[in-house]
């Protein structure tokens, strides 16, 4: 559905993108991550036809972005990270309207309009003036508009950044079953929980090219495993960290009287620390072998890029 190829683009003084290269699969769910400055926004907006690269090429749906664009607009839905709703209108209003320009039909839009605000709690709201919403129900509805058709690809620009848990499961939810139903979804997002969970393609992204890729659970294992040990005394956190040092692959990290390190895959067992620990006559509260999250594996891929 999507294919990048050796995108570029400045701002000025500022490589926003250099060299990015992305494929996604029609069907796919895939999430693409990076630090503020990185690079997302700018991709996403090439990827839409909003911004045109320096260098470089972009298809969606074999469809060229910048020779071609008024096809890829056709193909896909958007919703940006700020709200774009007409504050002089209602909510139900912003979605009807939306739905004419859409071509569903006044019957069409108005009951696609009304199915989605009860679905996303805002019925009691859908004959306010949006100027009165607050800000979490103008992106909720902001982001609700982009499913009022089924568009090949949606792509969500950092789609539940000031959401309350509630709406922010609403949200998942939905995209969700839009995945499931064929749709292709292209998502940035600084939680990365919610990259785990909704996402089956991982893209981390750097200084505006791609440092990483795969699924969420491949770059975990990549990632090796982690060994967390609590020590009952902060004074001993030295010592565990010295008995980490055996099998760790750099230098453990000590935060008051837990110490962590990262381990290969498969070279060490559970038991195999705690009877470490316990010939150094340590004493010691909790102790851990788990696979890294994909907290971690951000940390450690942008970090490693200078």
């Amino acid at each position: 559905m999507i294919e990048a190829r050796h995108l570029v683009k400045t701002y000025g003084n500022v490589r926003a993108l250099d060299g990015l290269d992305l494929t996604v699969p029609a069907g796919t769910v895939c999430a693409l991550l990076g630090p503020n400055g990185a690079g997302k926004t700018t991709a996403v907006r090439i990827l839409t036809t909003l911004a045109t690269p320096d260098s470089g090429h972009a298809t969606i749906g074999g469809f060229d972005v910048v020779g071609r664009p008024q096809r890829v607009r056709e193909l896909i839905g958007l919703a940006g990270q700020h709200a774009a709703v007409d504050d002089d209108l209602t909510g139900r209003e912003n979605l009807v309207i939306l739905g004419l320009m859409l071509h569903l039909g006044r019957r069409a839009a108005t009951a696609r309009a009304d199915e989605l605000l009860e679905q996303f709690d805002l019925a009691p709201a859908a004959r306010r003036l949006v100027k009165t919403y607050s800000g979490g129900m103008r992106r909720r509805l902001d982001l609700i508009a982009a499913f009022l058709v089924e568009p090949a690809l949606l792509v969500l620009d950092e789609p539940t950044t000031g959401l309350d848990p509630r709406s922010r499961q609403e949200i998942w939810t939905a995209v969700t079953d839009r995945a499931a139903a064929g749709t292709t979804v292209l998502l940035t997002t600084q939680y990365l929980e919610e990259a785990d969970r909704l996402a089956g393609q991982v893209v981390i992204v750097d200084a505006g090219r791609v440092v990483a890729e795969g699924t969420p659970d491949a770059l975990k294992d990549a990632l090796g495993a982690r060994v967390d040990v609590v020590v009952e005394h902060p004074t001993d956190a030295t010592a565990a960290a010295t008995t980490l040092e055996r099998w760790a692959t750099g230098s453990p990290v000590i935060d008051g009287t837990q110490v962590s390190a990262a381990v290969p895959a498969g070279v060490v067992t559970l038991p195999e620390v705690v009877r470490a620990l316990d010939a150094d006559a340590l004493a010691v509260a909790d102790v851990r072998l788990r696979r890294p999250t994909l907290d971690e594996v951000f940390l450690d891929r942008t970090e490693a890029v200078v």
